[in-house]
This record gives C-alpha cells, sequence and structure tokens, in this order.
C-alpha cells in the first residue's frame, strides 16, 4: 500500500505538475517560465537515464526515494528554481562549447 502510495505521489510530483506548468508557461507571456520549464525537462530526463544505469545501487540506499522527492521538488518549486540553477550551471557552460553559430542560426528559424 504504502509503495503504491510513493508510486502515486512520485508521479504527480515529477511528471504530471512539471506537465500542466510546461503548458501554462508556453502559453503565457513569460519567457523565464519556458526556461525553468525547459531546464527541468532537460535535468530530468539527464537525472532519470543516471537513475536507470545506477538502479542496482540505488536499492541499498536507505530512503533514496525520499531523496529523490526532494531533490524533485527543488527542481521544480518556484521558490528554489532549482532546475534553472542546474541549467545555468552545468548544462550552459557545456553546451557554449559544443553548439557552433551555425546551429544557433538554424534554430531562430523556429522561434
Amino acid at each position: 500500500m504504502f509503495n503504491a502510495l510513493m508510486s502515486l505521489v512520485e508521479a504527480l510530483t515529477t511528471l504530471l505538475y512539471p506537465l500542466y506548468a510546461s503548458v501554462v508557461a508556453i502559453e503565457g507571456p513569460n519567457r523565464l517560465d519556458e526556461k525553468q520549464w525547459l531546464a527541468y525537462w532537460i535535468i530530468y530526463s539527464f537525472f532519470t537515464l543516471v537513475e536507470i544505469v545506477l538502479q542496482p545501487l540505488l536499492e541499498w540506499i536507505p530512503f533514496w526515494c525520499d531523496v529523490k522527492l526532494y531533490l524533485v521538488l527543488w527542481l521544480i518549486l518556484p521558490h528554489f528554481k532549482g532546475a534553472a540553477f542546474l541549467y545555468e550551471r552545468f548544462v550552459t557552460t557545456r553546451s557554449d562549447v559544443h553548439i557552433g553559430e551555425s546551429e544557433l542560426i538554424n534554430l531562430e528559424k523556429f522561434i
């Protein structure tokens, strides 16, 4: 019963609320909200891939589900904007090296 409840809370926290907030951000006038939620999906995708690879090790960590829930809350809550922080701190600094000027020009056609 507890595992089913935790699965529901995890799905609501990691997927449903960010999905709703992403749609609201896209439809709204604030570009910073769009950046926050795009950053969330990038960070969350990377986090999920790492979690899949490290799953056998993570099963041995006590309270891993709780730690993951708090991490995701830090990523999504507007007060903290953890996803935007991680994106600016780690992704932006590395993507500048790999994304050339031609890719940016091609992307501007879609914006």
